[in-house]
């Protein structure tokens, strides 16, 4: 794929960085390397210009703090919805997911996707200009995928004058994975390994109910939004940091509260990390179509493209519906961790993507009580999950050195590792059915009757 690469290189001796930054220096979402320097870490930041113009920025951990920088396997980190890079460090060295790696010898790429606070650029398009934020704003996380993380993939290989890379996705960092290396076959050839970190895909047994309720309506609050000229979540106007953030200014203006409570936010910014310290993360804002197309797959309980209505799908895709992601076609060997306490991401839709992904095996985290977040959010992240990607990772490149296949296996919640070819691996259970007309016309009805008089209010007042 042609880019266009604009490279700013920020290397800077750590050591003498370390020695006169305040212990007490916060550092803000544009400080990410910065911030990384200030704990005796090499970083440098990096600029990608997509083939469609939108300029994206990656941060990059080179090496550990005494570690040679030369040889290291590559690893690229993708960030979950209305997240950044800044959620792989934000919980300090100890823990660090970007951290942990780079002391494990790995060299460490972390991405940030189009439209988020360090992606918020365009070489023709200007994001806060009334008419063509529009345009700006049009993508959900298929683009993401296909685009941005290609793109990103594809320099990080480059920069490192490597062939492949490791890749670990949290959230819609897993999303992405998944629709990359099913529309874009060949990406699967560069990427020795993947584990995605309850990474969102089929929504077959979504357990929000609430948000549930509220997909019923995606297409209709969509819509209802652009008319308002809301395209963009938490722009830039927005509170900076987390805690003091509202779910009622996710447009960035409280006059819109009630389409931010009909889009779900609140119940996706709820507190899932289990610290008794909130991470220093900022919300790095997102598209509302992202929003918009999880929502419609929650609504259809599927994992399939951008719905355009029937007769622009026939244009588009040559069919009424928008076809599938089809997981089968992905061929890199990937580990699917999850836990019992997500409330964004079923158990049962988890085992079905990996049934259905060759060369998949699942891990479940063993902690009843671990959640959507604490994957890069929990004091106890890295003994739980990270140091076994990195074991893992470790091992595939042994197995690369020795010219070992991987093979795919299960690993149950008891520890047994089980190959996936045994017909018992993944057992998808008894699946939900759908609620009955009688038992959801209530629902439906309030809904509806509460998004007319929401944008009828809002056309008169505004």
């Amino acid at each position: 794929m042609a880019v266009v690469v604009i490279k700013v290189l920020s290397v800077v001796f750590a050591s003498f960085l370390v020695l006169v930054a305040s212990a007490d220096t916060t550092y803000n979402i544009h400080e990410i390397p910065e911030e990384i320097i200030s704990n005796g870490y090499p970083a440098e930041r990096h600029h990608v210009v997509t083939e469609d113009g939108y300029i994206l920025e990656l941060h990059r951990i080179p090496r550990g703090k005494d570690g040679s920088s030369s040889n290291r396997p590559v690893v690229f980190l993708m960030h979950g919805l209305l997240s950044s890079s800044q959620a792989f460090i934000a919980i300090g060295p100890k823990s660090g997911v970007a951290y942990n790696l780079a002391d494990a010898g790995f060299d460490v790429w972390m991405g940030n996707a189009r439209g988020n606070r360090l992606s918020r650029n365009h070489t023709l398009l200007n994001p806060n200009d009334p008419s063509e934020k529009f345009q700006f704003f049009n993508f959900s996380f298929e683009e993401i995928g296909m685009t941005d993380v290609a793109a990103m993939v594809d320099y990080a290989l480059e920069v490192s004058g490597q062939s492949q890379l490791h890749y670990i996705g949290h959230s819609q960092g897993g999303t992405v994975f998944l629709v990359l290396t099913s529309m874009k076959r060949e990406y699967n050839e560069k990427i020795k390994s993947a584990h995605l970190l309850a990474g969102v895909g089929y929504q077959d047994h979504f357990p929000n109910k609430n948000i549930s309720q509220l997909a019923l309506f995606t297409d209709i609050i969509y819509q209802m939004s652009l008319s308002l000229g809301i395209v963009e979540l938490f722009p830039p106007n927005t509170t900076a940091q987390t805690n003091r953030i509202e779910p009622d200014f996710c447009a960035g203006d409280s006059r819109y509260a009630q389409i931010c409570e009909m889009l779900g936010i609140r119940e996706l910014m709820a507190n899932d990390v289990n610290n008794d310290t909130e991470p220093k993360t900022e919300v790095a804002g997102a598209s509302l179509k992202q929003v918009a197309h999880f929502g419609q797959n929650i609504r259809d309980r599927s994992f399939r493209r951008w719905n355009f209505g029937a007769l622009k799908n026939l244009a588009v895709y040559g069919q009424l519906i928008p076809p599938k992601y089809d997981l089968s076609l992905i061929r890199t060997n990937v580990t699917m961790h999850y836990t019992v306490a997500d409330t964004l991401l079923d158990e049962r839709d988890v085992l079905a993507m990996a049934a259905d992904i060759p060369n998949a095996k699942v891990r479940k985290v063993a902690k009843d009580t671990f959640l959507h977040g604490d994957f890069v959010a929990a004091d106890d992240c890295k003994e739980l999950v990270t140091d076994y990607i990195i074991e893992a990772m470790l091992q595939v490149e042994e197995n690369l050195l020795q010219n070992k296949p991987t093979e795919a296996q299960a690993i149950l919640p008891n520890g047994d590792v089980i190959s996936k070819d045994a017909a018992d691996v993944i057992p998808l259970g008894t699946p939900i059915e759908k609620p009955s007309q009688s038992s959801s016309t209530n629902v439906a009805s309030n809904l509806l009757l509460k998004t007319c008089l929401v944008f009828l209010s809002m056309v008169i007042l505004y």
